[in-house]
């Protein structure tokens, strides 16, 4: 059986996210959703979509799921009117622009009984999985602490996307909800957060420092930058080694895992295509299965990580 898929969004995110449509089996893109018919049908040409639909039309499309890659304050309604709608969605990373925006999509979805999953690619990336794998074995011991870095330096341009407010713009949001999402995975939602960070003259976020503190002792120190260009680096730290998750953990090939008194070992893992088809993959799976929340990706990891950069973004506003 194939799935069908819509696509909301005609930016960036969602070509790249398209094109992987071509190393997956068993799914394909039938339908685009943008501002205007014009502007999805022309998208849509570019890859070789037919149809073409506004976004409040979208939702009538013959489709299983819809990837919404809307800038991050347009995915709220997107993602509510597709729940009303009884068709299961997958949302892209920040899942909404606000906590409570969050709570509302995650509430509908768990009352109606309908798929919702975050799009944190990373989670399923070849090396990360092997890495989960590894911790639940408990081959670095008791998790006690992850390290993670990602900055990518964009230069300062208040017209575009990335750096106003009212489109989501900004560290946290753009690069933050990465560094948090590897903390959760191998850490949980945390106790308290403390933060700080840069602004750009327009109020929006251009770094922050996150330190993620939990009851029990175990702690993640976090970074994400506009700014400056960073090594992308991701390090979970156990009692009886580490597993440093590599080169850019947010689509790592390679993982490097020390055993307390032993040689590290580097493990070699290839993607596929940009490596956005591992997420899809979990989709199809999810769908199939008849299951409404993708265990890799499960929604309780989507409202702790909205509520860590809420957190972040009140601290470095102050």
């Amino acid at each position: 059986m194939t799935t069908r898929w819509a696509v909301a969004g005609t930016g960036s995110m969602a070509e790249v996210f398209l094109a992987d449509f071509a190393h997956v089996d068993g799914a394909e893109v039938v339908a685009i959703g943008s501002r205007s018919v014009e502007r999805a049908r022309d998208f849509g040409a570019r890859h070789g979509v037919e149809d073409g639909f506004s976004y409040a039309d979208l939702v009538t499309a013959d489709v299983d799921v819809i990837y919404i890659a809307t800038p991050h304050p347009q995915h709220h309604a997107l993602a509510i009117t597709a729940l009303e709608a009884g068709t299961p969605i997958v949302v892209e990373k920040a899942f909404t622009a606000s906590l409570a925006d969050t709570n509302e999509i995650v509430a509908l979805a768990r009352e109606r009984g309908i798929f919702c999953m975050e799009a944190m690619w990373t989670r399923f990336q070849p090396a990360v999985v092997e890495a989960k794998r590894l911790v639940a074995d408990g081959v670095i011991g008791d998790v006690i602490a992850v390290q993670a870095d990602l900055g990518a330096f964009r230069a300062y341009d208040p017209a575009s996307r990335l750096f106003a407010p009212e489109l989501g713009g900004g560290a946290t949001l753009d690069l933050g909800v990465y560094v948090i999402s590897i903390a959760q995975h191998f850490l949980g939602t945390p106790d308290s957060v403390t933060a700080s960070g840069t602004r750009y003259p327009n109020g929006v976020d251009a770094s922050a420092v996150i330190h993620l503190s939990y009851a029990d002792g175990r702690a993640a120190s976090l970074a994400c930058s506009l700014t400056t260009e960073s090594p992308g680096r991701a390090v979970v730290w156990g009692t009886g080694g580490s597993i440093e998750i590599a080169p850019r953990f947010h689509h790592p090939t390679r993982l490097v895992v020390r055993r307390n008194g032993g040689d590290a070992e580097t493990l070699d893992f290839p993607v596929r295509g940009r490596g956005y088809v591992h997420e899809i993959d979990e989709v199809n799976r999810c769908l199939a299965a008849g299951l409404t929340e993708s265990p890799g990706m499960p929604l309780d990891d989507t409202v702790g990580a909205q509520w860590v950069m809420e957190e972040t973004l009140a601290q470095i506003s102050r």
